[in-house]
């Protein structure tokens, strides 16, 4: 009778140390996500290029083959998509966060009327976005299935 007191005390005494660890780690990617999400109001909605140096990490890596690695190189970039665009809301449609991986679905309005589908993912590290990937295609007028890209 002690030996399975000893083995149910252990199995609870594991579980409130896995709660704590859940809890600390879904607190932890709540503020990534809403990181990132301030983020891109802030630099893609209003059109903020200090929102660069606020929330990426100075070593930030860019995989988007068109823009190098660090702000200085993504400000001169959004400096020029931004020529002439008013603010904005951000349509992100779908948000999700995986540790330390922030996931947006971006619902994305061109200068030209048309629509872009976005994935961007960014890793967040100590409070800084210091890495990011896109993925961006357009969304047609019509489709061959009743599914909608958002």
């Amino acid at each position: 009778m002690k030996l399975k007191n000893i083995f149910f005390a252990s199995i609870l005494a594991s579980s409130a140390v896995l709660s704590t660890a859940q809890a600390k780690s879904s607190s932890q990617e709540r503020a990534n996500e809403k990181l990132v999400v301030t983020f891109y109001q802030q630099l893609f909605g209003d059109k903020n290029l200090e929102a660069i140096d606020k929330y990426l990490a100075e070593d930030y890596i860019q995989h988007n083959p068109t823009v190098p690695d660090g702000r200085a190189p993504l400000k001169a970039a959004v400096s020029q998509w931004f020529s002439g665009a008013a603010k904005e809301k951000v349509d992100i449609v779908h948000s999700a966060v995986k540790g330390d991986i922030v996931f947006l679905h971006v619902r994305n309005a061109r200068p030209d009327g048309g629509i872009n589908a976005v994935v961007d993912i960014f890793r967040v590290h100590k409070g800084k976005i210091v890495e990011h990937w896109d993925v961006i295609q357009d969304a047609p007028a019509t489709s061959a299935n009743a599914h909608p890209m958002f």
